[in-house]
């Protein structure tokens, strides 16, 4: 099984990802060998990229916040780990972030999974983490895979992206936060005071 270290120095290796270490751009998530919460999205933000500091934005506060935690439990508390689709900022598109490239979660999942022996919770925030780990499992739409959180637990948690983009979803979607986020924060609770 590989090290922390070597599979970071591959990713960077990797032919795939030429363009962003021959700009000096390291691939940026987080992984703890004792972690019992992963975090897996599309991709850093731009801001999250340039500081390398994940979940370095206001997608972040809000995800603090769903979950209940400070920054310095969420980024201190040893117990959470944060793994995208994709280690790198994809760039912008015509609604949003561009998606996370094809075939890179397929590489770099699995022999980082394999160094978190502990996890008991993998949050799925966004469509493209919810294809690629629920696949037929999920429901038709991203609101209905999310109002049914409940079917995928105890394993997973599925939730909207917390991006300001989605602000409007919200709104549309009040249970959202009356329903999903307690629910939300009383896992994260138990698992964080265990």
């Amino acid at each position: 099984m590989q090290t922390v270290d070597e599979i970071f120095k591959a990713v960077e290796a990797d032919p795939q990802n030429k363009q962003f270490t021959m700009q000096n751009v390291h691939p940026l998530y987080h992984i703890e060998k004792n972690a019992e919460i992963l975090i897996i999205s599309q991709a850093p933000s731009n801001k999250a990229q340039s500081t390398m500091v994940f979940w370095n934005d206001p997608s972040g506060d809000r995800l603090r916040s769903w979950m209940g935690l400070s920054k310095d439990e969420f980024y201190h508390s040893g117990k959470i780990a944060v793994m995208p689709l994709d280690f790198y900022y994809p760039g912008k598109g015509a609604h949003g972030d561009l998606p996370p490239r094809k075939g890179f979660a397929e590489k770099w999942h699995e022999p980082l999974l394999q160094l978190m022996p502990n996890l008991r919770l993998k949050l799925l925030i966004g469509q493209y983490a919810q294809k690629y780990y629920l696949q037929k499992q999920r429901k038709l739409t991203l609101t209905d895979t999310v109002r049914h959180f409940q079917d995928y637990l105890p394993e997973y948690f599925p939730l909207v992206h917390p991006s300001p983009l989605n602000y409007g979803w919200m709104h549309k979607n009040s249970w959202f936060e009356t329903e999903v986020v307690p629910a939300l924060q009383n896992e994260i609770h138990t698992i964080m005071h265990d």
